[in-house]
């Protein structure tokens, strides 16, 4: 106030609407909602983890975080409209495992996810499920595999897309078992999990967050787990790795931002989402469906991603994996 005695009336003025001006522009981010691209279609595990980081990022900023299912292409269609997005911090995308391996199964992409996509954070990793409809007449994995090497390409296999983590797992097992079963692509778990479920297809290697809502209700039956060793949340199911040593089917979760977001923007979201999944009912839930919650760095993120590319890609080559 002393200094304000020594101006004229008009230099103080000045000075008021200099100072201001820019704190009229600078608001805190988020000022509007954002737009939460899941490149799957809705009941899958992108689109309930998604809805259930939205209610807590509304929770802590106001603003609402709207999932956006873009679905197709093993959810590259939805990667690449994350990817060519302004980078203003006001697109995220919420995708899987699909990111790495379709860098290595598709001929030719649209773009580079490596140099278009910045890493936030990896948010939580799952196990899936071997389930079947109630109609295939086995109760045991051994009993699964004889009926599937009798039934040959007469027996559909659901997956969530080309490209996706189930794709890819069941073609590996489908060499390591000696099986030749059809599998058909839908556009996300939840439209694959429901095919199950009507008795369109006759089993999947599902999500335990799509899946176990209708094993609970007796719609399906589980007969495994793809992790390699049992789950402590499903002590009672026993490993496909238990009748094919080394194998194993995971799927991660993952939060992308185009990649010039600014820094401190990139920043915000990434305190927002680790702080969400972090809260005490999110882990709870993610945990109780069979997942496990993280939350990590985009350093460690951005690390494990192009690690998990090169696997894949070694994989595909391995198993002789035609590209798409």
């Amino acid at each position: 106030m002393k200094i304000m005695h020594f101006l004229s009336n008009s230099l103080a003025l000045s000075l008021i609407s200099v100072t201001l001006a820019p704190l009229a522009h600078a608001q805190p981010y988020p000022t509007k909602p954002v737009r939460l691209i899941a490149p799957f279609g809705p009941g899958g595990g992108t689109d309930i983890q998604g809805r259930l980081l939205g209610k807590k990022f509304h929770e802590s900023t106001g603003q609402t975080l709207i999932v956006d299912n873009r679905t197709g292409a093993g959810g590259m269609i939805g990667a690449e409209i994350a990817a060519r997005a302004p980078a203003d911090g006001y697109t995220v995308l919420f995708t899987t495992t699909s990111l790495a391996i379709n860098l290595s199964l598709q001929k030719k992409l649209a773009f580079d996810p490596l140099k278009t996509l910045m890493p936030l954070s990896l948010i939580s990793s799952a196990p899936y499920l071997l389930v079947t409809h109630p109609s295939v007449p086995a109760t045991s994995l051994k009993e699964f595999f004889a009926i599937a090497r009798q039934r040959g390409v007469n027996m559909n296999a659901a997956s969530n897309g080309s490209g996706t983590a189930p794709h890819l797992g069941l073609e590996i097992l489908k060499q390591l078992a000696g099986i030749n079963v059809t599998q058909i692509h839908y556009k996300g778990g939840g439209p694959a999990i429901l095919a199950v479920v009507s008795g369109e297809v006759d089993f999947q290697l599902a999500s335990s967050l799509s899946a176990m809502p209708h094993v609970k209700s007796g719609r399906l039956r589980v007969l495994g787990i793809t992790s390699t060793e049992r789950s402590p949340l499903f002590p009672q199911l026993p490993t496909v790795a238990s009748l094919y040593p080394g194998f194993s089917n995971y799927n991660w979760y993952g939060m992308f931002v185009p990649v010039n977001v600014p820094k401190d923007i990139a920043q915000k979201l990434h305190t927002e989402f680790v702080k969400a999944v972090k809260a005490p009912d999110v882990r709870e839930f993610i945990a109780r469906e069979g997942g496990t919650p993280i939350g990590s760095t985009p350093e460690e993120f951005a690390a494990y991603f192009k690690q998990e590319a090169q696997q894949y890609e070694k994989a595909i080559k391995a198993g002789n994996i035609p590209q798409e």
